[in-house]
C-alpha cells in the first residue's frame, strides 16, 4: 500500500510540473530548480547588446516573463523582454540599443588610465562599461515565499583600435589596409579620397598613383552611437601588410609627424582627416610596384573626453618651452598636483626673488644678534676667572703618585 501510495504522490508531481511547464521547451529533469548563473547569456555588439534569460527556471520560481524587466522599470513595456520559444530551453530576450541604453536605466562608465595602445605605445587608454541588472518584482506583502530573481550583466567596451580595411594600388606605391577585429572595429573605416573636399573617393588608375601624388585619407564611423568621435593616435606605414612589421614608416604619432602629412580634424567628429603624399620603400627599388600598407590607431572618445585624450602641440607648446620649462607637460599631465612643484624648483635657479622683512622680523634678528654678542663675552669673562684660580695649582712641585696614571 506504501509503495502504491509513493509512486502517486510521484505521479502527482511530475503532472503538476508537467502543467508549470506547459506549452514551452523545458525538460522537467534539468529545469526544476532555480536560476543559477548559466542562465543568462550576454551578447556585446556594436550597436545592441543582447541578454538571453533561460525562462524554465523563471517558471519554475512561480514568475512568468512579465514579471522581468532591466533595472526594476517594470512598469515600462520598453524595458521587458520577449519570449522566444523556437529554441530549446525557451529563452526571454533583452534587446538593449546603445544609442539609447540610459532610457531603461542601464550604465555607461568611461575609465581612462595610462597603458599601452593598440601598437604597444604608452598612451591613455579608455574602456567603457556598459553595466545593468534584471529583476523580478517587490511583493506588496510585508514576506513573501517567493524567491527574488536577479540577473546582472556587463558589457567592456575596448575604445582603442587598429583599423586597415581599405587596398588600393600606384605604380610606385600601394596603400592597402585589411580587416581587423575589435569590439567597434566593424564600424570604422579608413578610406581615401581625391581632394581636401572628402566628397568622391580615390580612383586608382591602372598604371598606379606617381610619386608624391597627394592622398587624403579618412578614418571614419558607420552606424556609430553619436555619442563616439574618432581620436587617430597613430598612423604608419609598413612594406607588408603584418602590422607588426618591424619595417615601418611613421606618418604621425601624438606631436610628431612626417613633413609631408598634414592632420586636418581629429578628435572632432566621427570622421578624422589627414593627407600625406605617396612614396615607395627602397627595399622594392628591384620591382615595377611599390606595395605600401596604411595603418591607422584609433580611439572612440566622448566629446567631452576627447580634449584631454589629444595631445598639447603647436605654439602652446612652443611657448612652454621658450619660457625654460624643463620638465614635459606630459609628466604633468600624469601629475598635476606636481605642476607648481616643478615650476618653483625651476624658476628658482633662474631668478631670486628679493627678501623683504617687516618692522617685527628686523626687531626680532637684532635681540638675537645682541644676545648672541653678549653670550660670547660672558664665556670668554669666565674662562679668565678660571684660568687666574687654576695658576697657584700649576706651581707646585713633587713626586706624582703612580696610582693617578
Amino acid at each position: 500500500m506504501e509503495h502504491i501510495l509513493l509512486i502517486l504522490l510521484l505521479f502527482i508531481k511530475a503532472l503538476s510540473v508537467g502543467a508549470q511547464f506547459n506549452g514551452y521547451n523545458c525538460d522537467a529533469n534539468f529545469h526544476s530548480r532555480f536560476p543559477a548563473e548559466r542562465d543568462i547569456s550576454v551578447y556585446c555588439g556594436v550597436q545592441t547588446l543582447t541578454l538571453k534569460i533561460n525562462f524554465c527556471p523563471v517558471l519554475f520560481s512561480g514568475y512568468t516573463d512579465s514579471d522581468l524587466a532591466l533595472n526594476g522599470r517594470h512598469g515600462d513595456a520598453h524595458c521587458r523582454g520577449f519570449i522566444n520559444n523556437n529554441t530549446f530551453p525557451t529563452v526571454v530576450i533583452f534587446s538593449i540599443s546603445l544609442a539609447s541604453l540610459e532610457s531603461c536605466g542601464n550604465s555607461l562608465v568611461v575609465s581612462t588610465a595610462q597603458g599601452p595602445n593598440a601598437y604597444g605605445n604608452l598612451s591613455l587608454v579608455q574602456i567603457g562599461n556598459i553595466s545593468g541588472y534584471i529583476d523580478t518584482p517587490d511583493p506588496p506583502t510585508i514576506i513573501s515565499y517567493l524567491p527574488g530573481l536577479l540577473y546582472k550583466f556587463s558589457c567592456s567596451y575596448p575604445l582603442e583600435y587598429l583599423v586597415n580595411n581599405t587596398q588600393v594600388a600606384s605604380s610606385a606605391a600601394a596603400i592597402s589596409v585589411k580587416d581587423s577585429n575589435g569590439t567597434f572595429v566593424s564600424t570604422l573605416n579608413l578610406l581615401l579620397y581625391n581632394d581636401s573636399s572628402y566628397v568622391q573617393q580615390l580612383s586608382i588608375p591602372m598604371a598606379g598613383l606617381t610619386l608624391k601624388t597627394r592622398v587624403f585619407a579618412a578614418v571614419k564611423a558607420s552606424n556609430l552611437d553619436r555619442r563616439w568621435n574618432i581620436l587617430m593616435d597613430y598612423c604608419y606605414t609598413t612594406p607588408s601588410g603584418n602590422p607588426n612589421d618591424d619595417l615601418r614608416y611613421d606618418l604621425f604619432f601624438s606631436c610628431d609627424k612626417d613633413p609631408q602629412t598634414t592632420v586636418f580634424e581629429n578628435g572632432k567628429s566621427q570622421m578624422g582627416r589627414f593627407a600625406f603624399e605617396v612614396f615607395r620603400f627602397v627595399k622594392h627599388k628591384n620591382q615595377k610596384m611599390s606595395t605600401v600598407f596604411l595603418h591607422c590607431v584609433t580611439k572612440l572618445c566622448r566629446a567631452d573626453d576627447c580634449p584631454m585624450l589629444m595631445p598639447i602641440c603647436g605654439s602652446r607648446k612652443k611657448r612652454d618651452v621658450s619660457g625654460g620649462e624643463g620638465i614635459k607637460r606630459r609628466i604633468w599631465e600624469r601629475c598635476p598636483d606636481c605642476r607648481a612643484y616643478h615650476h618653483s624648483q625651476w624658476y628658482a635657479h633662474l631668478k631670486a626673488p628679493a627678501f623683504q622683512m617687516n618692522t617685527v622680523t628686523s626687531a626680532l634678528i637684532s635681540g638675537m644678534i645682541i644676545l648672541g654678542v653678549m653670550s660670547v663675552c660672558f664665556f670668554i669673562f669666565s674662562l679668565t676667572l678660571l684660568k687666574g684660580k687654576g695658576a697657584p695649582v700649576s706651581s707646585l712641585s713633587g713626586a706624582r703618585n703612580p696610582a693617578f696614571n
